[in-house]
């Protein structure tokens, strides 16, 4: 049986200033289901050509926060205590650093898990030639 989702591109916005972003996960809701997860892929030559200074290591922490707010683990802070839909509203909500999101999109699904993968496959990792 399918389901309505919704989901968001994860960006990593070097410079803001340019508004230059590459795209490094993604996040998945699932209301009917109460799931909220996210798949990130960090491509470092991609994101270096945009911002040859940028310390990849401060975005591969913000994304791992990202991560664990998705989760809902403590270590996130308080997001960590809301519901899976508060999460996603947050994670999704526009804002002014190295990690953005896009506007979220919906679709259908029967396995919102794969449907990350997929998403990933298809709108982060560079194409397999």
């Amino acid at each position: 049986m399918s389901h309505v989702f919704e989901y968001a591109v994860v960006r990593a916005v070097p410079r803001q200033e340019r508004g230059e972003f590459v795209n490094v996960g993604v996040l998945v809701y699932c209301a009917p289901l109460g799931f909220l997860g996210a798949r990130v892929h960090v491509d470092e030559d991609r994101v270096r050509a945009l911002d040859p200074f940028l310390d990849v290591e401060i975005l591969r922490s913000s994304l791992s926060h990202l991560t664990a707010s998705c989760d809902g683990l403590s270590a996130a802070g308080p997001v960590s205590r809301t519901t899976v839909g508060q999460r996603f509203r947050w994670l999704t909500a526009p804002r002014s650093t190295i990690v953005q999101t896009s506007p979220a999109h919906t679709g259908l699904t029967a396995d919102p898990e794969a449907e990350l993968d997929r998403l990933l496959d298809a709108l982060v990792r560079p194409p397999s030639h």
